[in-house]
């Protein structure tokens, strides 16, 4: 029996935008705005635990690196369980499930994005930072204005890399019930119950495209900033 594809044509929209306008947004368009708004927190969460974890300051760094081992040793999933049900109980109030997802993938992703701009970092000569002192630059002045603009071109590549990663990590935002693209799948397979081949294909096709297309420009900046530099 061939395969039959008219349940991803007849749910083209809801898979693409959820029930957007008349409901809350959904699929991809709702996968790729978890990843993008994680992405942006997580860089930012990254650039001061990394900046913490090379801290002269041996409790400073100590903690910071703990608390990033931590993180990374534990899983995902368990993460956005602990986000969801650990923050009202904190907090005294409900947090919507898509907020949750941020909180929980930007945590996570925030001590896997240090240690590139760690290695971004320590991978500058320490002459450069000798260079800066010697000319009355402070330690902190050094950093903003001499290392860490060299260092953020170096980081870019591994950047965008993680950027995929989480592309793929968001689809355990179904768990907690938002209607990223995997959940929109599950609901119209759990509706139809006769295409599940065609459906999942469908979706894995998707995030293949998302995924590639990244990895593709990833790549592409590799070559361009090793080209730029050799210059």
């Amino acid at each position: 029996m061939g395969l039959d594809f008219h349940v991803i044509w007849d749910n083209l929209t809801y898979f693409f935008i959820g029930r957007y306008p008349h409901g809350p947004l959904g699929g991809v368009a709702l996968t790729f705005y978890l990843a993008v708004v994680s992405c942006i927190l997580s860089f930012f969460g990254g650039m001061f635990l990394g900046l913490l974890a090379i801290s002269r300051n041996r409790v400073i760094r100590y903690a910071s690196e703990a608390v990033i081992q931590i993180v990374r040793g534990m899983p995902l999933l368990m993460v956005i369980f602990w986000m969801y049900f650990l923050y009202p109980a904190l907090m005294g109030r409900a947090m919507p499930e898509s907020q949750t997802v941020i909180l929980a993938l930007t945590f996570f992703t925030s001590a896997y994005m240090s240690q590139i701009v760690k290695a971004g970092i320590e991978g500058i000569p320490k002459g450069q930072t000798e260079a800066a002192i010697s000319t009355g630059l402070t330690h902190r002045h050094t950093m903003i204005y001499v290392i860490l603009p060299q260092a953020l071109r170096n980081m870019i590549p591994s950047f965008v890399n993680q950027f995929v990663s989480l592309i793929k990590d968001t689809s355990l935002a179904f768990i907690v019930g938002v209607s990223e693209l995997t959940h929109v799948a599950t609901q119209i397979n759990n509706r139809s119950l006769i295409y599940p081949t065609e459906i999942f294909l469908f979706i894995a096709v998707v995030y293949f495209i998302f995924c590639y297309a990244f990895t593709t420009l990833s790549r592409w900046l590799e070559k361009r900033l090793a080209w730029a530099k050799a210059i």
